[in-house]
C-alpha cells in the first residue's frame, strides 16, 4: 500500500476561508470501495480505531509534558470504542484532543485551538471521476502557529509526524478495507 506526500486538495473546507497557515502538508492513500459504502464518517471512526501503539505512546509522552506548561491534553477515556461507534462527524463532537469544527460531503475537518497553536486534521475522500470504485483518501494537517512558543512546539513534533500521518493513513485503508470485506 503506497501512501504519498501531494498537494493539499484546493477545494477542501481548509482553504475556503481566508486562513493563514504556517505549516500545511497532505498525505494520499487509494482504496477500492466496490460497495460505494466508504464515507468521510466511515474513515473517521478508522482514524481513531487504528492507531498505532507507538503513536498512543507519543501522544501519552506529550500529554505528560505538556500538561506542566498549562496546554490542552487529551483525557484517557475508558469507553472509546462507544465513543468511536457513537461519533457523528458533526461539528462540536469532540474524542480526545480532537474537535470536529466541519464537515461535507466528502470531508471532516477536525482539531483543536490552543493558546501557542491551532491545528486542523482534514480528512478528505476524493473519487476519481472515471473510475468511482476507486477512492484517495487524503489527509491534510495545517498549523498555525499564535507566539514563539508554538513554532518552538512544533520544531521536535514535524518530524514524527511525517511518520505518523502516513502511518495512520495505512491504518485507515486496512481497516476500511477489513469493514468492506466483512460487508461482502
Amino acid at each position: 500500500m503506497q501512501i504519498i506526500k501531494v498537494a493539499s486538495p484546493s477545494d477542501s473546507l481548509l482553504f475556503g476561508k481566508a486562513n493563514k497557515y504556517h505549516y500545511v502538508d497532505s498525505f494520499q492513500g487509494s482504496i477500492i470501495d466496490t460497495n460505494n459504502t466508504i464515507t468521510p464518517l466511515a474513515v473517521l471512526k478508522a482514524f481513531f480505531q487504528t492507531s498505532p501503539k507507538w503513536v498512543s505512546a507519543l501522544l501519552s509522552l506529550r500529554n505528560r509534558i505538556v500538561k506542566v506548561l498549562g496546554l490542552k491534553t487529551s483525557q484517557n477515556s475508558k469507553n472509546k470504542e462507544e465513543l468511536i461507534a457513537n461519533l457523528k462527524g458533526v461539528p462540536n463532537e469532540q474524542i480526545g484532543l480532537f474537535k470536529i469544527f466541519e464537515s461535507s460531503p466528502n470531508e471532516i475537518v477536525m482539531g483543536e485551538d490552543d493558546k501557542h497553536l491551532n491545528f486542523r486534521v482534514s480528512l478528505f475522500l476524493d473519487s476519481f471521476s472515471s473510475h468511482h470504485e476507486l477512492k484517495n483518501i487524503i489527509i491534510t494537517t495545517t498549523v498555525q502557529f499564535n507566539n514563539i512558543f508554538g513554532k518552538l512546539y512544533f520544531l521536535p513534533v514535524k518530524p514524527f509526524h511525517h511518520q505518523i500521518v502516513p502511518s495512520i493513513l495505512k491504518g485507515i485503508i486496512k481497516e476500511l478495507k477489513s469493514n468492506s470485506t466483512q460487508l461482502s
